[in-house]
This record gives C-alpha cells, sequence and structure tokens, in this order.
C-alpha cells in the first residue's frame, strides 16, 4: 500500500472559498412559506359485490401425489376469478391457479380459507372433501 498525503487528507473537509453549497438554502428556509399538508385519501371504493356461495373441496388425485384446495361454485368471470385467486395467494401465503370455474391453491387449506372467504363477502361457504 502507498503512503497517504497528509495535505490533502487535512483539507478533505474544507469547501475551499466558495463554502458550502447548502449554506444559502439553510439561510432560505425560514423566509419559505409552510406547506399544506395534503388531506388523507378518501377509504378505498368498495369491493365488488362478492359471489353468494363457495365450494370448498380437498383433492389429491390428478395433482401428482401432491395436496390442492379448490375453490368451485363462485360463479365469477374469468377476470374476477384471477383477482380472487391473486388475492387468496396473498392472504395464505400458498401458489395457486385457475383452472377453468375454479381457483386450485396448493396445499390443505380447508381449516383457513373459509374463514378468509367469509371475510371476504361469501356468504354460504361448504366445505366438502
Amino acid at each position: 500500500m502507498g503512503k497517504t498525503d497528509k495535505s490533502k487528507a487535512k483539507d478533505a473537509h474544507s469547501w475551499g472559498p466558495l463554502g458550502s453549497p447548502f449554506a444559502a438554502l439553510d439561510a432560505l428556509r425560514d423566509k419559505l412559506p409552510s406547506v399544506p399538508v395534503p388531506p388523507a385519501p378518501t377509504a378505498a371504493p368498495p369491493p365488488a359485490k362478492a359471489p353468494a356461495r363457495a365450494v370448498v373441496r380437498y383433492e389429491r388425485k390428478g395433482h401428482g401425489g401432491k395436496q390442492v384446495t379448490l375453490v368451485e361454485k363462485l360463479e365469477l368471470s374469468a377476470t374476477d376469478l384471477e383477482d380472487w385467486c391473486k388475492e387468496l395467494k396473498q392472504t395464505l401465503g400458498c401458489g395457486g391457479t385457475v383452472d377453468g370455474d375454479a381457483i386450485v391453491l396448493q396445499g390443505d387449506l380447508r381449516t383457513r380459507l373459509p374463514k378468509v372467504l367469509t371475510e371476504k363477502g361469501v356468504s354460504k361457504v361448504t366445505v366438502s372433501g
């Protein structure tokens, strides 16, 4: 390693003849008008109407021996099913996909899923399988 130049190290924090570039701005801070705080955003728009019923079913066949939980009979459009699938995956911390008119979630979620569905506004949740 080379020797450090002590004369440069001594002047490392000095700003030279110009001084600090922010010193003038700091002096102007008191003269600036205060900015009003923007109003808080209003509540989120009401969620879309939830389906009246859902059937939660546990399955292992046809999935390579893996456990999956199906949510059927939601009677939602394809885009709404995708949105519901995304929200359920985030809420439950699992993987999932939309298969036809059913949402397929990875793992055995028969105990946790009905509570989440009722919180989302589904009035009747049937657990089978």
